[in-house]
């Protein structure tokens, strides 16, 4: 089973790559057209995004994943009751989400007040952003609904269209001189408008005319499966978001939207390791929310985990080691925060870690329990950022931001131990993390005293070599067979 969930982290993971890779186009473009304050300004609107996202969703996603699972299992007529739950489920995501955008456009004077000056200058900024976040929470249900149905393709396409327009219209209006105009980076929420409405009418051909209705009893039973979730992405959402607004409360105003743009460039270099997260989650959220029995489940989840760790340490130094090179990629005045990488990729890997400890008490549907992890989270992030912001500016915010990935990983794993043990190989990951912490130690040290980029650079590479075969021969991997097997798949019929 778990080549199943390979081959379909691979089928998400190279397109996703290929979708992101275009979206992450964006980002040297803009921090080579905007200053630091301006990306700022979309830094902070790309982080609070996500929030509302995840309050109008309600958690009906993975809600979807699961009753979707329990009419197959049910049997009967499965795909009458699949479209019932997709209707309620898009239904009611809906009506929140425009009852959402009514209330922004209704006192968006107020909001853009209380967002700071450079939004109470241009209200209208909120208004645009408001229309983002409808028209992506009309399509979330769809794209589950794709996911679930295992239309893998399809749904990447879609996703394709959307990043593609975003940034042909993004490159079209900054070779317009708009960006230059009054309205500036409200041009870029201009963009991401047009691309999200044009996917949202893409998608209805995939919804085979089934109408947004509401079915009250069956919204129910979702509703005490999904608000935990709801609770629980709310605090962990804001985890991923809230570090940019405690830089906005602790640093001086006059640096804050600065340090904020800075801040926001960095975390965006670690394109690669949050595209093994995003293609992972694509693929393992449906894949162990499946009716798999204990025991197919607790061997799965031990075994993803062991293997998505060494995959993670593995993009870790990739991207730790070489990130002079990959502070080319934003403009050169964001480039002064580069050295706050490695601790974002840190709390990238430790994001995914407890993603997949996450699994067990949602296939369990002791949905509560993320509320308890994703809260610890939000706690330690309040707490390290109140102490280390104020002292540190954007560096205290990254180890911030570790810290609550941290937390929450300790909370899932107390928690797992203690109501579902899974028999996680701790030991085995803890050293192929200690070893790669090693050999990254050890490449700064080298850098340092041979003050040679060119032979560091060397010693970097051939560190890399070494650790990948250090993995190989730890796991036994036998290498051959696997680049038969590949070639085998890959060999046209005959």
């Amino acid at each position: 089973m778990l080549e199943k969930l390979a081959r379909q982290t691979a089928v998400y993971g190279v397109s996703t790559i290929v979708v992101r890779f275009l979206s992450y186009l964006l980002t040297p473009y803009y921090t080579r057209i905007f200053g630091q304050e301006a990306y700022g300004i979309v830094t902070d609107v790309y982080a609070l995004i996500p929030l509302a996202l995840t309050l109008l969703t309600m958690g009906m996603e993975s809600s979807y994943f699961r009753f979707a699972a329990k009419a197959d299992e049910a049997g009967g007529d499965a795909a009458a009751a699949k479209r019932r739950l997709f209707a309620t489920t898009w239904g009611v995501t809906s009506l929140a989400a425009l009852l959402f955008f009514g209330a922004v456009a209704l006192f968006r004077g107020t909001l853009s007040g209380w967002m700071g000056a450079a939004y109470a200058e241009h209200p209208s900024y909120v208004v645009w952003v408001g229309a983002i976040v409808l028209f992506d929470v009309w399509g979330c249900i769809p794209f589950s609904r794709l996911r679930e149905q295992g239309r893998s393709m399809t749904f990447v396409g879609f996703k394709a269209l959307n990043v593609v327009l975003n940034v042909v219209l993004a490159f079209g209006f900054g070779a317009a001189g708009l960006f230059a105009s009054d309205f500036g980076v409200g041009w870029v929420f201009v963009a991401n408008l047009a691309a999200s409405v044009v996917t949202w009418f893409a998608l209805l051909a995939t919804t085979d005319r089934t109408l947004p209705r509401i079915d009250r009893a069956l919204l129910g039973r979702i509703l005490v499966y999904s608000v935990p979730l709801l609770l629980g992405g709310l605090a962990g959402t804001a985890n991923e978001f809230i570090d940019r607004q405690l830089i906005k409360a602790y640093v001086e105003p006059s640096e804050a939207m600065a340090q904020l743009g800075v801040y926001g460039a960095i975390a965006k270099i670690a394109v690669v390791m949050m595209l093994f997260y995003q293609m992972y989650r694509l693929a393992a959220e449906p894949f162990f929310l499946s009716n798999f029995r204990k025991q197919d489940f607790v061997q799965m989840n031990a075994a993803a985990l062991k293997y998505y760790v060494m995959a993670s340490m593995l993009i870790f130094l990739g991207i730790a080691l070489f990130r002079d090179l990959f502070a080319l990629i934003v403009g050169r005045d964001f480039r002064e925060g580069i050295f706050i990488l490695p601790v974002i990729l840190g709390a990238n890997v430790l994001a995914g870690v407890w993603l997949n400890l996450s699994f067990w008490y949602k296939r369990e549907e002791r949905t509560s329990l993320a509320i308890v992890v994703t809260g610890a989270g939000l706690a330690a992030m309040l707490g390290f950022g109140r102490w280390l912001i104020p002292l540190w500016g954007y560096y205290g915010a990254a180890w911030t931001r570790l810290a609550s990935e941290t937390t929450m990983v300790v909370v899932s794993w107390w928690l797992g131990r203690r109501f579902f043990p899974v028999p996680y190989e701790w030991g085995r990951m803890g050293e192929y993390a200690a070893v790669a912490l090693a050999v990254f130690f050890a490449s700064e040290a080298v850098t340092d005293a041979c003050g040679n980029k060119w032979v560091a650079r060397a010693f970097d590479m051939g560190m890399l070599a070494a650790y990948v075969g250090y993995l190989v021969r730890r796991e036994r991997i036998d290498v051959r067979a696997l680049a038969r097997a590949a070639l085998r798949r890959g060999a046209p019929a005959r």
